[in-house]
């Protein structure tokens, strides 16, 4: 059985790298998309993983796929699209290492993944835990062949790992995108969001209220990234406050996607101290004391601090050794 199944997007980041010597910004082609790094940290963290989304006909396309058989992720779930190319997000970084996203992706091949092939690829591999963004609900037919493959994982007791990934460029409202991102909570096991995603989702900037709010509408562990301030979570009435890592930030792209990897390789891994806090069946939840929880958080934590001490996503993510 594999650990970890990812579904969504897998596309090409064109990150500012630099400014050559007339000040133009410079930009390198990095693998990236938040379910494609997810399934990349936790592979290089020690799970095994497998990915599901489409890619297009093109040199990009094989590079990408290319990219996951050498990070060891599984490629059976990799579709390849004729017509339409593969996605393109461009990256800009200001001087802190914030991004800023535009993308080529209307329409972009991981928008075409249908629900037969999201079930097809899930029926032949059953992972313990399946892991999905909100990029693939802006559009059809990758919003029904979410849905589908999350229904179907939820029947199969599979643990919903959910990060709403939220990018205003791919919405064509922030009320169509609330409506949409709030639609699979009530599915979710897990949840990584962001401050800014916690304020959309429930009208509070408060990490321990907004925290509960989204953990009593489905979620048993909420994750919420807070940029330089480090990492809050709750795992029902416990909850941990880790602050960040003290790095030089190259830019902070992939690094919420390392962490939720390095947390989601925790929770599946067999001989983790976690292996008796997944409940599997119908209604499946995750269930970790504060002890537990505090020292995954730290550890998942310094992970993705080691990313921000790099550039790009999957290429900065850290291996097993390099934290121990």
């Amino acid at each position: 059985m594999t650990d970890i199944i990812t579904l969504g997007e897998v596309l090409i980041d064109m990150t500012q790298c630099g400014r050559d010597g007339n000040g133009n910004a410079m930009f390198a082609a990095y693998p990236g998309g938040a379910p494609a790094n997810v399934a990349v940290a936790a592979a290089r963290l020690g799970a095994s993983t497998g990915f599901i989304g489409k890619v297009g006909d093109d040199a990009f396309g094989r590079s990408l796929e290319q990219t996951l058989k050498n990070e060891g992720v599984g490629v059976a779930g990799l579709y390849t699209c004729s017509d339409v190319p593969t996605t393109m997000a461009l990256v800009s970084i200001d001087e802190t290492g914030d991004r800023d996203f535009s993308f080529y992706r209307d329409p972009g091949a991981d928008t075409q993944l249908t629900s037969g092939e999201a079930l097809e690829a899930l029926g032949k591999d059953l992972p313990k835990v399946l892991h999905v963004g909100s990029l693939s609900m802006t559009t059809e037919p990758s919003r029904e062949a979410c849905l589908r493959a999350v229904a179907f994982a939820r029947e199969k007791g599979i643990l919903i790992s959910y990060d709403p990934n939220y990018r205003s460029a791919l919405w064509k409202s922030g009320e169509i995108a609330v409506k949409m991102m709030k639609s699979l909570l009530p599915m979710a096991d897990i949840l990584k969001v962001s401050e800014e995603e916690m304020l959309m989702l429930t009208g509070s900037a408060d990490l321990e209220e907004g925290s509960r709010i989204l953990s009593d509408s489905g979620p048993s562990l909420v994750m919420v990234t807070l940029g330089p301030k480090g990492v809050f979570a709750r795992c029902g009435d416990s909850t941990v406050s880790v602050p960040p890592y003290d790095v030089v930030v190259a830019d902070t792209n992939g690094a919420g996607d390392t962490f939720l990897g390095a947390m989601l390789m925790q929770i599946t891994r067999e001989d983790s101290e976690a292996e008796d806090t997944v409940r599997e069946g119908e209604g499946s939840a995750v269930s970790l004391d504060r002890g537990t929880l505090l020292r995954m958080v730290t550890w998942a934590n310094k992970a993705a601090a080691l990313t921000c001490s790099r550039h790009g996503a999957i290429p900065a993510m850290p291996y097993r050794n390099e934290l121990e």
